[in-house]
């Protein structure tokens, strides 16, 4: 693969490069001629001039190309306002073919659908590049459709932008189709010795404890925690709802767990109720954790995937940046970020409205995200990459300050959150047989009380002649009989073909709840409980034996009666000679 990327200033210039690219495809074997244009401009008659060189100078090339928040060249953005890059595909079975449909709110399951067709009736296909636009368009349906194309296909691209953040105009177009403001392009490449490969970069790390989102409608983010989203921000970052709430809030976006990876959102506005808007849809009922940016930080995830990238020996990189790192960085000291992976290969992209890439079976949309494929022909050269100095390189060893208190924060939250799932787990344990309590077991048994049609049973149990075993052998083997008979009891519910928890009631007694299960089914559970404690031998003292009282709830009745029937229902079992159970139905 061979890559030319020019910037375009004048037309005599440009057409200067065509010749010389359409000069070397005709002395080399090639298989395809493939543009990209990517534009920080809403001028469409310099675009269409662009678009009818190339058409005169290369007619069988395809090309596609999208409005854009900046440009990136040879791995730095670039002072041009329009970049064009050219990849040559040189080896036979390389292919590429350029697609471009309308798109919208009501067809994009229509486009989708079509687009997976097309790619299932070219096995050929390894790679899909999508350029579209975004603006206006909620692209959580489709990417879930896009999620349903041939697993093997990987998926990446980015979203048209505009060179004003704060505009919704933004373009895409192809050699398929004209300039269009609701449109998605498409480039279908494969092939047996065409390689591709994706990663993408953060650098944001969570910090702080988990927030619940409790309500969202799309892009906006009503309630965190039940309170108004904004709430989250001012409260812990001191972040005011001014003209620097984007740039202030762009450092700490929100972080989540979605599709098996974790998607940054980033609101881009407060409204007056405190509702977020977000870079892209957010899911409700979702936990997600502030996250903080820091240049040190980033720069090393980007060293780490650039590494990787080296081993891959790719001949070409495209990357899509989100515009929010643009802002985030500034444009002096944007290309830190993007400048190394030149050093591997030619790298080219532009900063978007939103990124896009397909990770195990999911495509998603990410937010101040930066989107990296890599392209190669043939086998991997025995070509070094370049050494590349990173910034973060001079001091190595040291954290910033930002790091260290965020390291900080983040070791002290996990280190509280573990605490208090402890003491979490404390309160409903009982601190000898590591079972429920009472207090827990009560709940539950109103809990399921409660769910509607609702089969609910209790075994009630009693040690028999506890005292008699704390008289003679002492506390000690008291406790380690209970503690067995915890042991036996949870082993045997393991085992039980219906929901079920057990509990101590309190000294010898313990509570079984059993719930959806056939009625009847509670004394061969208790039957079975009764032999295999039976069987159990404890150091200091004999065999011991149990009763058991069964009861399944009737429709309306309440946790206290159910409770009294089983109580009964084990008095009769104690009455009856003990080891043994007795049903309350006996009774009745």
């Amino acid at each position: 693969m061979k890559q030319f990327q020019m910037e375009y200033t004048s037309d005599e210039l440009l057409l200067k490069e065509l010749d010389k690219i359409a000069l070397w495809e005709k002395n080399t074997m090639t298989s395809g001629v493939c543009f990209q244009i990517f534009a920080e401009t809403m001028d469409h008659e310099r675009i269409h001039r662009v678009c009818n060189a190339i058409k005169k100078t290369i007619p069988s090339a395809g090309y596609i190309g999208a409005s854009t928040n900046g440009n990136i060249i040879l791995g730095a953005k670039s002072e041009s306002d329009i970049v064009v890059v050219c990849s040559v595909f040189e080896y036979p079975t390389s292919k590429f073919e350029v697609l471009q449909y309308e798109l919208n709110n009501e067809n994009y399951e229509a486009v989708t659908a079509d687009l997976i067709k097309k790619v299932d009736e070219r096995p050929w296909v390894k790679a899909v590049e999508m350029l579209v636009t975004i603006r206006g368009m909620s692209m959580t349906g489709f990417c879930q459709e896009l999620s349903k194309m041939r697993k093997d296909v990987l998926f990446y691209g980015g979203g048209a932008f505009n060179s004003d953040i704060n505009s919704d105009e933004s373009y895409v177009f192809s050699s398929e189709g004209d300039i269009n403001a609701h449109s998605a392009v498409f480039v279908l490449m494969g092939g047996n010795d065409l390689h591709v490969a994706t990663n993408y970069i953060t650098g944001w790390k969570p910090l702080g404890r988990e927030l619940f989102v409790t309500r969202a409608d799309g892009n906006l983010l009503n309630e965190i925690d039940g309170k108004p989203a904004y709430y989250t921000y001012q409260k812990y970052l001191r972040i005011g709802n001014d003209e620097h709430f984007f740039r202030n809030t762009l450092e700490f976006p929100l972080f989540y767990y979605y599709n098996g990876i974790n998607i940054l959102r980033a609101p881009t506005a407060c409204l007056p109720d405190g509702t977020l808007k977000m870079t892209a849809d957010i899911n409700e009922h979702v936990k997600a954790r502030l996250a903080y940016g820091d240049p040190e930080t980033i720069l090393q995830e980007v060293k780490k995937r650039r590494n990787d990238l080296a081993s891959f020996k790719p001949e070409a990189i495209r990357i899509y940046s989100c515009a929010a790192r643009r802002t985030y960085w500034g444009d002096t000291e944007i290309s830190n970020e993007t400048m190394p992976f030149n050093s591997v290969a030619p790298t080219s992209g532009f900063f978007t409205s939103g990124e896009f890439m397909r990770t195990g079976r999911f495509v998603n949309q990410h937010n101040v995200t930066l989107v990296v494929a890599a392209l190669r022909e043939g086998e991997p050269s025995d070509v070094e990459a370049i050494d590349f100095s990173f910034l973060s390189d001079e001091s190595a060893g040291k954290f910033s300050l930002i790091n260290r208190l965020a390291n900080f924060i983040e070791i002290s939250t996990a280190e509280l959150e573990e605490a208090n799932a402890r003491l979490e787990v404390m309160a409903v344990t009982d601190e000898l047989t590591q079972i429920y309590n009472r207090r827990e077991i009560q709940h539950r048994m109103k809990a399921a009380l409660d769910e509607e049609d609702a089969s609910v049973a209790l075994v009630m149990l009693d040690v028999d002649f506890f005292k008699k075993v704390n008289d003679t052998y002492g506390h000690k083997v008291g406790d380690r009989v209970l503690k067995g008979l915890s042991a036996m009891l949870r082993d045997e519910l393991d085992r039980v073909r219906c929901n079920a928890v057990v509990g101590r009631w309190g000294g010898e007694e313990f509570m079984v709840l059993l719930s959806n299960c056939a009625p009847g089914y509670e004394k061969e559970v208790a039957e079975r409980i009764r032999q295999s404690f039976e069987k159990l031998t404890f150091e200091g003292c004999p065999n011991q034996t149990i009763s058991l009282g069964t009861a399944q709830a009737q429709p309306g009745e309440s946790a206290d009666a159910l409770c009294t029937r089983v109580d009964h229902a084990l008095y009769a079992a104690k009455s009856s000679g003990r080891n043994c159970v007795r049903s309350s139905e006996e009774g009745e």
